[in-house]
């Protein structure tokens, strides 16, 4: 059973078996023997995804709009409204148009809970002007209890918050299907996301979450994959964090500040859109000036923080990379977006407004894209890469601001990390991919 209004519950939907389908394709792997799963239990490992966030508050405003610190002239950290990033971005052709999300589904998939999401996105609606979207929560494998004391399920929480809050924003007349795992293991992840796919609950499915590749256990990265590669096959649309540290992701031990240069899965899979993180800087209006690759101080104190990006160690190039893509291996990310703490999107959290960063942010919204795209073509776009990458090669500059300055070096302020990574540069680069959008010309040209 699944609830079909804002103010609904949760349902639980109990699996007790997964089973594989194996549609098509095959595993394209770069390490030999790697493409089969072992018959020993699957260790789980930890997936990471908090957003970044500030706070902020309202401000008087004459206008009759409401206004935040974060947007005032000369604030030390800005932020956007959704009204603000649909004219940086050019969405509002689209919804002049009526093309909203109207009559598709995005799936978010994350982990744990927010016990406050109902309230919260009733309350960011009413702020923005934005209207109640059908709003369903899933838990296929069950509900953990929400514990307050406990900061990775509060940090799970904020991003819950963020990913529906934004995919909404994106595609406000879009059904949003919240699918909750039980835990942030790896293995827990993969279930629902397996749940989502197999049952066909939406058309594009937003991921803002990840780890390392070869954090990944070997005998659940080949089931994650079919995973995806059977998405493709119903034509559903995957897309993914590329991760928050550059071209590095923590440790696989979970050692504190320890980080290695790595692509994060599951956006490098090739049947996954891998999303980036940029640096947006638009006038107080909205209108675009320019984007540099997200690379900026951690508000901790430890080192930098920025956009995700570089090449699989486990899935050679694909073929929709041949002409974009140097070397045999697969590069992420695809495509970016607004990542920056310093220019972040405004979220509404139990009770108050925080400005929040990271590629957590850009994957909901680009699913939210896909879903504006879905009912301009009247049917499921599907597989997103092949697409993307198609359209760069015959209109690019209709279609992305192409990402030429910065870079997602990584290190710390002692001295005790440093992670050269990718430069920006004119074209497909692993610090921003093929760039960010300029919505109504991709939407249409996809």
């Amino acid at each position: 059973m699944r609830n079909s209004k804002l103010s609904s519950g949760v349902s639980r939907v109990t699996i007790t078996m997964f089973t594989l389908l194996a549609l098509f394709g095959s595993l394209s792997f770069l390490t030999s023997g790697s493409a089969h799963a072992s018959a020993r239990a699957i260790k789980p490992h930890h997936v990471i995804a908090h957003p970044i966030s500030l706070p902020t508050s309202k401000v008087a405003s004459g206008s009759g709009q409401t206004q935040f610190k974060c947007q005032l002239p000369n604030a030390p950290f800005r932020c956007y409204s959704p009204q603000q990033i649909a004219t940086a971005y050019s969405y509002t052709d689209l919804y002049k148009a009526g093309i909203t999300g109207k009559g598709t589904t995005i799936v978010i998939v994350d982990a744990f809970q927010s016990p406050t999401i109902l309230a919260d996105l009733k309350a960011f609606d009413a702020t923005f002007g934005l209207p109640d979207p059908t709003f369903n929560q899933i838990a296929p494998l069950g509900l953990t209890p929400f514990n307050p004391a406990d900061p990775n399920q509060v940090g799970w929480a904020g991003e819950i918050t963020l990913d529906v809050e934004w995919a909404h924003a994106v595609a406000p007349g879009a059904t949003i299907d919240l699918v909750l795992a039980p835990s942030n293991n790896d293995i827990d992840l993969y279930g629902v996301t397996k749940y989502a796919i197999d049952n066909s609950i939406g058309q594009v499915i937003s991921q803002s979450f990840g780890e390392g590749e070869t954090c990944v256990d070997p005998a659940l990265l080949p089931l994650e994959h079919q995973n995806y590669v059977n998405a493709a096959a119903k034509g559903i649309s995957v897309l993914a964090s590329a991760g928050d540290q550059g071209a590095t992701q923590p440790t696989c031990d979970g050692a504190p500040n320890s980080y290695f240069l790595s692509a994060s899965s599951p956006a490098s899979d090739p049947y996954v859109t891998a999303v980036g993180g940029t640096q947006l800087f638009a006038k107080a209006s909205g209108t675009y000036q320019t984007e540099l690759v997200w690379n900026e101080s951690d508000l901790g104190g430890f080192s930098n923080i920025g956009g995700g990006g570089g090449y699989s160690t486990i899935y050679s190039k694909p073929s929709y990379q041949k002409g974009f893509v140097t070397g045999n291996a697969r590069g992420v990310p695809d495509i970016s977006y607004n990542a920056a703490v310093n220019g972040g999107v405004l979220v509404y959290q139990n009770g108050g407004f925080s400005l929040s960063g990271g590629t957590s942010a850009g994957s909901p919204q680009w699913a939210g894209i896909v879903a504006l795209a879905n009912q301009y073509h009247g049917k499921a776009i599907g597989f997103l890469n092949p697409l993307l990458y198609n359209v760069a090669k015959n209109s690019a500059s209709k279609a992305y601001h192409d990402i030429t300055v910065g870079n997602n070096s990584f290190f710390s302020f002692d001295g005790t990390v440093n992670i050269t990574g990718y430069n920006a540069k004119k074209g497909w680069d692993a610090a921003s991919g093929l760039g960010s959008p300029i919505v109504n010309g991709l939407v249409k040209r996809i």
